[in-house]
């Protein structure tokens, strides 16, 4: 089971992430990006993206156009259309770097967007509803299903196939018996 980017429930998102800002690189306008996407080629010359939080519909959002990528000391500099020096770069640090939802690969069949799962039921190995997918959490391993449960409280469930099972017809999510995991 693959999740592939993090949204709410209220439907596909117009944007996606795919990278974060960290700072600029050098003198000549390249910056350190944190690839945020499962798709590591995602940064190809002439990929257009824009800058700004997908989640805050007010927030400034700027155009970019990628020019070149180079990857050193294991971390991807990017370069971008029109920003030669790192003075025009220095106001990107810590901007969010998005596509439109449209522009995403398509998904393998055991893998969901975030906004597909958030607000499914949870049920256990026996069937019995114990509550609903609050938020999906990005991880470092694996991402995980934010619960909140009926009785009260919530559970971080790990998103992996070996202990969840996702029927998006049925509008839920199997989770698989193991002591303590949905227990509060």
């Amino acid at each position: 089971m693959s999740l592939a980017g993090t949204q709410r429930r209220a439907g596909p998102p117009s944007r996606l992430v795919i990278g974060r800002v960290v700072k600029p690189h050098g003198l000549l306008g390249e910056v350190v990006v944190e690839v945020l996407s499962d798709d590591p080629d995602r940064f190809e010359p002439g990929l257009e993206l824009a800058t700004g939080d997908p989640e805050v519909p007010a927030a400034p959002s700027r155009p970019l156009r990628v020019a070149a990528t180079r990857r050193h000391q294991g971390k991807l500099l990017v370069t971008f259309d029109g920003l030669a020096d790192r003075d025009a770069v220095e106001e990107l640090r810590g901007e969010l770097l998005t596509i439109p939802f449209g522009a995403a690969r398509p998904l393998g069949p055991d893998e969901f967007w975030p906004h597909q799962l958030t607000g499914l039921a949870v049920v256990d190995h026996g069937g019995t509803e114990v509550g609903s997918v609050a938020e999906v959490v990005p991880g470092a391993a694996h991402d995980l299903l934010q619960v909140s449960l009926h009785g009260g409280g919530e559970v971080l469930v790990p998103a992996v196939a070996a202990l969840v099972r996702v029927d998006l017809a049925a509008g839920r999510i199997v989770v698989a018996e193991l002591p303590g995991l949905l227990d509060p």
